[in-house]
């Protein structure tokens, strides 16, 4: 069992980012032992162009060897901070270069970030917006860390609503795991026809 990480935020230290790797320590905690974390900060992947698609040698250094990392993957988890009450460009830019061929039919988490009250409009947006080609199948838990700055930190909750929410992520992720022992059955049945629907509806 694979999974990987996505750190949605492009700001250099970001809280996003640190909650990624919280999750992934639940992750090996839980038993996982293969996990791949990648970090937009700095936005490390350029604007999509057509290059892509051509496999010009730009696109083929800095993309391939995400996209293998992917698709070794059973199952994703989506970490998102809520900027202006949307989701990053940059994580924009990554679902637009992950073809079906990465993404598809694998289970997704949701994990959004907010340093107040907020969180829910990245939630919305990433299950309306971010599966249609890339077929990635979010399950119906999410997670949102609010107040995000004293979430988290250390080894022991601060408070009550730290030990809920460390309770809900790891519950959240062992659900996540079990669809994506599910889903394994359908990417193998044959019955997923890429090449013929690459695009969703």
């Amino acid at each position: 069992m694979k999974i990987s990480i996505i750190a949605g935020s492009h700001r250099h230290e970001s809280e996003s980012a640190r909650v990624a790797r919280y999750v992934e320590a639940i992750l090996r905690k839980i038993g996982v032992r293969q996990t791949y974390l990648l970090s937009l900060s700095d936005n490390p992947l350029p604007l999509w162009d057509e290059g892509v698609w051509q496999e010009t040698p730009r696109w083929k250094e800095l993309w391939s060897p995400i996209a293998a990392e992917l698709r070794e993957s059973d199952g994703l988890v989506i970490v998102s901070p809520e900027w202006s009450g949307m989701v990053p460009a940059g994580l924009k830019n990554f679902f637009l270069l992950c073809g079906g061929d990465v993404l598809a039919h694998k289970p997704g988490l949701i994990v959004a970030v907010s340093a107040s009250l907020g969180g829910a409009y990245p939630v919305a947006e990433l299950r309306m917006s971010s599966y249609k080609n890339t077929r990635i199948c979010y399950i119906p838990d999410h997670v949102i860390v609010r107040n995000v700055g004293q979430m988290l930190r250390g080894n022991e909750p601060a408070d009550e609503h730290d030990a809920s929410l460390r309770q809900r992520i790891e519950y959240s992720l062992r659900v996540l795991l079990q669809y994506a022992e599910a889903l394994r059955r359908v990417r193998s049945s044959g019955v997923v026809d890429l090449k013929s629907f690459p695009y969703g509806m």
